[in-house]
Parts: C-alpha cells; sequence; structure tokens
C-alpha cells in the first residue's frame, strides 16, 4: 500500500477538458450570455521601453496601507483529526478513496483538506511526492496546482481594492502605463479579473526560461496587441492573467506578489503552504510533476485561441515545471506552490466572510463584491461557457465544486482545486503530482472525494442552488 495519510481534478465538466490538456475537441458555443458590468498611480519599478500613455482617470491619493491583520491563529495541527471521533471517521475515509486512487496507477500523490464550521474536517494525504526516490507525500509536501493560484492572486487584488490602492473599474494603465500600448488604455482591472482584457495570448517565442524572467513578460505583454476589444469578450487569460495583475500590485503596493501574499495572507492566517516562486528553505518540500493520462482527442489547430495561450513550449506537461527555474518563478496564473492544507484554510477564511480564527483579512463586503457572478457568456479561449466571478471561477450542476452556484474558487490544470461554499461553511482543497486530463464527468478525483466529503458531512450533490 503507498505511503499516505490521508486529492481533486475537475474532469471534463467545467473547464478542464479545455485547461488541462494540449489536445482537445471544441466543445460547441452555448446558449446566450448573461454579463454585468460595473459600475491610478505609475510607480516605475524597472527598464521599460518609452510608450505614450493613454488618457487614464486621474488617481486618488494613494493612503497609507493599514494590514488588516489581527492576532495569529494557533497552529494548525501536526496531524489529522484525533481518531475515535466523526471527523476522524470521515478522514480515515477519505484517506482509504486516496489510497484507492493511487492504486488504480492514475494518481502518483494527493493531499485533501477541507474545513466545516471553521474546522479542520479532513486532512488527509496519500503516495509519493517523488516517485524516483520513494519520497512520500505528507502534511507540508508542496505542489505545482497551476490555476488554483489565480484565487489566490485574485484575493491579494480585492485586499488592496478594499484598502484604497485599487479600483476595479479604473484602467490598468494608470497604475502601468506601459500597458495602455496598441488599443488597451481602457482596459480595467474588472476586465483583467474577469478575462476581458483583450490579451489572453503569450508572447511569440516564450521558453520556460523567458516565461521565468517577470520583466521581459511583462513587458512583452504590455507590447501585446488586443485579440479583441477589452471589455467586449471575454476569454480564458491562462497564464497572462498573473503578469498582468502581479504587475499592477507591484506598481501600485510596492512589493512583488510573492512578497505581498507571504505578508498579507500567509502570515495573518498561519500559513505556510502557498508559494509563488519557491526559496532554498522550501525546495526540499516541493513534489516532482508526473505526466498522468491524457485523453484520446484530436489534437487543437495550432492556430486555436488555447494553444495562443497555453503554448506547447510552456504547456501543462510535467517538464517545463519540475525545472527549477521554473519552480522559482513568480507566476501568479498558474505557477504556486501549494499545500492542500493552506489553500483550504485560505478559502475557509473567504468563505466566511474573510474572517477565520480571530483573524480577518477582508471585510465581509468586499467577499461578497469580490464573488458576486459577473458573467457566464462563452469563453472564447475555453469555446464554452463558464461563470466568472471577480478572478474566481463559480460553479454550477455536475462539476467538481459541487452544485451550487454561489461557490467560488479555482481549479489548476491536472487536478488540483480549491473552493469555498459560503452556503455550507465549506472550503476544500486539493493538491496533487499526477497531471490527468480528461476524465468521464463525475469520475476525475476531484469530484470523487468532493462529493465523498459532501456526502459525509451531510449535504448532497443533488442539492442544486
Amino acid at each position: 500500500m503507498s505511503p499516505s495519510r490521508g486529492a481533486l481534478s475537475p474532469g471534463r465538466s467545467g473547464i478542464a477538458s479545455a485547461i488541462a490538456p494540449m489536445a482537445m475537441t471544441m466543445p460547441k458555443a452555448a446558449a446566450p450570455p448573461r454579463v454585468t458590468t460595473g459600475s491610478g498611480r505609475r510607480r516605475s519599478m524597472r527598464r521599460v521601453p518609452m510608450i505614450a500613455e493613454a488618457p487614464a482617470s486621474p488617481a486618488p491619493p494613494r493612503p497609507l496601507r493599514a494590514r488588516i491583520v489581527t492576532p495569529r491563529p494557533a497552529p494548525l495541527p501536526a496531524q489529522s483529526p484525533a481518531k475515535g471521533g466523526p471527523m476522524a471517521d470521515i478522514n480515515e475515509r477519505v484517506t482509504a478513496a486516496l489510497e484507492q486512487l493511487i492504486a488504480s496507477g492514475v494518481e502518483s500523490g494527493l493531499q485533501v483538506a477541507a474545513y466545516h464550521h471553521g474546522e479542520l474536517v479532513v486532512d488527509t494525504w496519500a503516495g509519493l511526492a517523488d516517485v524516483d526516490s520513494g519520497r512520500p507525500v505528507d502534511a507540508g509536501t508542496l505542489f505545482t496546482s497551476f490555476s488554483c493560484t489565480k484565487g489566490v492572486t485574485a484575493t491579494a487584488i480585492h485586499m488592496l481594492v478594499e484598502r484604497g490602492v485599487l479600483a476595479y473599474d479604473e484602467p490598468i494603465s494608470a497604475h502601468w502605463p506601459e500597458f495602455a500600448e496598441r488599443g488597451k488604455q481602457y482596459a480595467t482591472i474588472r476586465h483583467a479579473l474577469t478575462h476581458r482584457a483583450g490579451v489572453p495570448q503569450m508572447p511569440d517565442g516564450v521558453t520556460p526560461e523567458s516565461m521565468s524572467d517577470w520583466d521581459f513578460m511583462c513587458d512583452a505583454i504590455a507590447a501585446l496587441e488586443p485579440l479583441w476589444e477589452p471589455g467586449a469578450r471575454t476569454g480564458y487569460h491562462a497564464y497572462t492573467f498573473g503578469w498582468i495583475l502581479g504587475e499592477i500590485i507591484r506598481r501600485a503596493d510596492g512589493r512583488p506578489i510573492n512578497q505581498f501574499v507571504q505578508e498579507e495572507i500567509c502570515a495573518p492566517l498561519g500559513l505556510d503552504g502557498i508559494h509563488m516562486g519557491i526559496d532554498d528553505a522550501n525546495e526540499s518540500r516541493v513534489a516532482t510533476l508526473v505526466d498522468g493520462p491524457r485523453p484520446d482527442a484530436p489534437p487543437a489547430p495550432p492556430d486555436a485561441l488555447i494553444i495562443r495561450a497555453i503554448p506547447p513550449a510552456v504547456g501543462i506537461l510535467a517538464e517545463p515545471y519540475n525545472n527549477p527555474v521554473v519552480r522559482r518563478a513568480a507566476l501568479p496564473a498558474h505557477g504556486g506552490l501549494m499545500s492542500a492544507r493552506a489553500l483550504a484554510r485560505m478559502y475557509a477564511a473567504l468563505g466566511n466572510g474573510g474572517e477565520l480564527d480571530g483573524v480577518r483579512i477582508l471585510p465581509e463586503e468586499r467577499v461578497r463584491t469580490a464573488t458576486r457572478f459577473q458573467t457566464d457568456e462563452n469563453d472564447m479561449v475555453i469555446q464554452q461557457p463558464v461563470r466568472k466571478a471577480l478572478g474566481y471561477f463559480q460553479t454550477g450542476p455536475i462539476t467538481a465544486m459541487g452544485p451550487r452556484t454561489s461557490t467560488f474558487g479555482h481549479p489548476g490544470a491536472g487536478g488540483a482545486i480549491g473552493f469555498a461554499d459560503p452556503e455550507h461553511e465549506f472550503a476544500f482543497a486539493l493538491t496533487k503530482s499526477s497531471l490527468v486530463a480528461g476524465a468521464e464527468p463525475g469520475q476525475s478525483a476531484a469530484e470523487v472525494i468532493g462529493s465523498l466529503v459532501r456526502r459525509e458531512l451531510g449535504f448532497p450533490d443533488e442539492e442544486i442552488g
């Protein structure tokens, strides 16, 4: 039996069939969309080309930054829920399910954590963090969790909006003047959060090494011509989402994205398992990715938007993301290294109105605004409708996040996921090393384990709302 203490992939329901594999079929666009719309300062931190600035709304004076930090909570438990109680029974059943996934050969290493009513009720793991060496997964293992990173980045943006440093409907160029080039002067932060900025495409010729160079990528993205007028359509900015929002944070706040996340999200909540760029001290905790089964589907045409958004040279495969250069890079859309325990705890705070264990990272009203439905129109990149809030995806019937449309979070290519279900005071995260794509509906690890936990806690999947 695999080493265990205790995993989640969205499957073809939702968006995983589009963002996980490099070969896919393109579903037909669905019904007419519903769209809602919303109602700066320059800080040059690096070499940039001289570009004419487009008109931008005047920015209000920057207020002093007030960190929303209350006394830190007690440390997270070193082990799973104690033996003998009802929560321990749930944990043991989830562990058994994870071990079955490992034994099937589809998965290699997984973690899962869940909170209910503010309490950690599932905290378990199984399998190997490194198949070649036999190193087992443990509670502190960090997994490359791809687009789960977007939910963390979005949370950082909402914190700065709450502090008055940013505003959803101000132009990106109010903080990053170079971004205005080639018709992007009216693209707003709201557009970036809802994948409407018009630049889902990666710059031509990107390699793992150039993708890991923050300044190079920001310069290249600022120089992109939008594929559509910003705000006119939505198309998944699979990778560019991260540099756009991360550079806004750096220009407006003065701190790189990883520093901001460590100081403003991780430290207050007592998290040691969310990193955007790994350091020497944590390198040994990182799991080695493994390429999992791929769907037998015809490849997308080379000019498809999904291929431009996720170029094969930096596609969702074990390489390049096992590359130490890439692991150390800040990739705020798709390169976060996380533990399930840390990701679930962040969503437990957000799902509880921004507060957990006496620590508040956002006011309740800000969380409501951040997670309010924005659009479910057909996504130009994914080629199917996706329910989007401000930086988070929302759910609907038969998805890995469960059936309630108020649920919010983000899946990651290959099968990781993190989300909050506020109505049930439930938060869930799964991190994993095997990049599995194209599972049949209801058969992905995310759906199987998520459904098991929901049933054990007494809220069934068929409860739609």
